[in-house]
């Protein structure tokens, strides 16, 4: 039924959208100005030694920071016990929850891995120069902790709804947990301003953006062959994210669990092949990325330019302090919070330490190898041109694993948009439909139109959400500590028992 009121609501507004596609200009001109003072507002920077400090990395790195000491490291303490609760060793199938511990891994996975591990690096790399991967690994490091205190919170605030179906994240434990401390109304502010926040984002930078990028990679892959049918490519692909995320979050983990691993394996293989044809070059390329860690040659700002570089994009791509992963551990089949706080340490781990790093080498073998192997190309593309140097067959793969990035970011951003959308509207059915249509509709719309400036308010909101998080994290750290201490000491008497030997 849903399947068929979602094809004719396409069928009816396609020649709207494509009549819309026309509008870019002026709608361009119309919220230029909106996306410049959000965009100055959430991004303002401080300048440091010649170096430009964003304050909303300066407070999500702070943070990070914070959280990896008042957890006593738990980023590498709780690693070797992530891998168990990922592999299901300590799985009860009766918890209550929606989803097992990999599904809520590869759901969260998903949404952070995407463009960004391609393009994003390529232009950390070209604006802090090699030493920003340095400081992009220590920035995900550091993130590991920040993902293991949201994510707690995020199961141990969750709502279990009357038809089993679990709602979780910021909105939930920012306005529960604040309540608990007397600040009932401060709290509902925090709360319906983070739902705000992450709904908005859903729609763009989760989903127009990554839309648009997958039209981009395809038409160029094609030769241009598909200029004029963005929406042909729109609908299609609002039609195939529909159908999996009608059947909300067990239906997208499904989908996630087995792309994700399929995707990430894809990618790397084929990125580690690369690295070891231009195996005489690595000592240098390693010994760039150290030296320039330290030193940022040719960098604004010198080492301190490399190292706001490297923890800028880091805190773009595995989006540790956003609060957004939460959303989807929350849905996890588990009666211990702390299980997913575990979990949610190689998310930051995966997306940027081993992705991230495997791209950044790529492109510094390649340069090493031959300083002006992209001719001027950024982001993406200059991926792209690191991987045809040695591979001239490559750029139709790597546009297949980018297309994949694409669609797995939009479904599990689908939930977020969708988790903030039933906190603000209720969890009536009719009202998730019709957020979903919705949803899809923009989906189709990111591949016809180049809405720039609308993007970019997107983007900054996504990062304004930042703020009322980890002010939140910072309250509530008491009681991830507390819960992470039980959780151990009866993990080590025993009394917590393996399922799977």
């Amino acid at each position: 039924m849903y399947r068929i009121l979602f094809a004719i609501i396409l069928v009816l507004i396609t020649p709207q959208l494509a009549y819309a596609a026309g509008f870019d200009e002026s709608i361009n001109a119309l919220t230029a100005p909106i996306a410049a003072m959000v965009g100055q507002l959430v991004f303002f920077k401080i300048p440091i030694f010649g170096a430009q400090l964003p304050l909303v990395v300066l407070w999500l790195v702070i943070g990070a920071v914070f959280f990896t000491f008042y957890m006593g490291f738990v980023n590498i303490r709780g690693f070797k016990h992530a891998i168990e609760l990922v592999r299901g060793d300590y799985a009860d199938p009766d918890s209550p929850g929606e989803v097992s511990h990999f599904q809520a891994l590869a759901t969260a996975v998903s949404g952070t891995v995407g463009i960004g591990n391609i393009g994003g690096v390529a232009v950390a790399v070209t604006v802090g120069g090699p030493g920003a991967t340095f400081w992009l690994i220590v920035a995900g490091f550091l993130g590991m902790s920040t993902k293991f205190v949201e994510c707690t919170l995020g199961v141990k605030y969750r709502t279990e709804n009357p038809d089993a179906s679990v709602s979780g994240g910021p909105m939930y434990y920012l306005s529960k947990g604040f309540a608990e401390r007397g600040m009932e109304g401060f709290g509902k502010f925090m709360g319906t301003f983070y739902a705000i926040g992450i709904f908005i984002g859903a729609l763009g930078i989760g989903n127009m953006f990554q839309s648009n990028q997958a039209y981009v990679q395809l038409n160029t892959v094609a030769g241009g062959a598909l200029d004029g049918l963005g929406w042909l490519v729109g609908l299609i692909l609002a039609a195939v994210v529909f159908a999996v995320i009608i059947g909300g979050i067990k239906s997208i983990a499904r989908v996630t669990e087995k792309i994700v691993p399929f995707m990430a394996v894809f990618y790397c293989v084929f990125a580690i092949i690369v690295i070891l044809m231009n195996i005489t070059t690595i000592p240098e390329a390693i010994g760039n990325i150290f030296t320039g860690a330290f030193t940022g040659e040719g960098v604004a700002g010198g080492a301190l330019g490399a190292l706001i570089i490297g923890f800028q994009r880091a805190v773009f791509s595995n989006e540790a302090g956003i609060g957004s992963a939460s959303i989807a551990h929350a849905a996890v089949r588990t009666p211990e919070p702390v299980t997913e706080g575990y979990v949610s340490l190689l998310e930051p781990f995966i997306d940027t330490i081993v992705i991230c790093t495997i791209t950044a080498l790529v492109i510094g073998t390649s340069q090493v190898a031959d300083p002006n192997f992209a001719n001027g190309a950024t982001g993406v593309a200059m991926t792209s041109a690191a991987f045809e140097r040695q591979l001239s067959w490559f750029p139709l793969p790597l546009a297949f694993a980018a297309l994949l990035f694409a669609f797995s970011t939009m479904i599990s951003w689908s939930y977020y948009g969708l988790k903030g959308w039933t906190y603000l509207f209720g969890e009536g059915q009719t009202g998730q439909t019709i957020y979903k249509l919705i949803f899809c509709a923009f989906v189709a719309l990111g591949c016809m139109v180049q809405l720039g400036p609308i993007l970019d308010i997107s983007d900054a909101l996504v990062f304004l959400i930042c703020v009322p998080n980890i002010l939140g994290l910072y309250f509530l750290a008491p009681i991830v500590k507390a819960e992470m201490n039980s959780y151990m000491a009866r993990l080590e008497s025993g009394e917590i028992k393996k399922y799977k030997h």
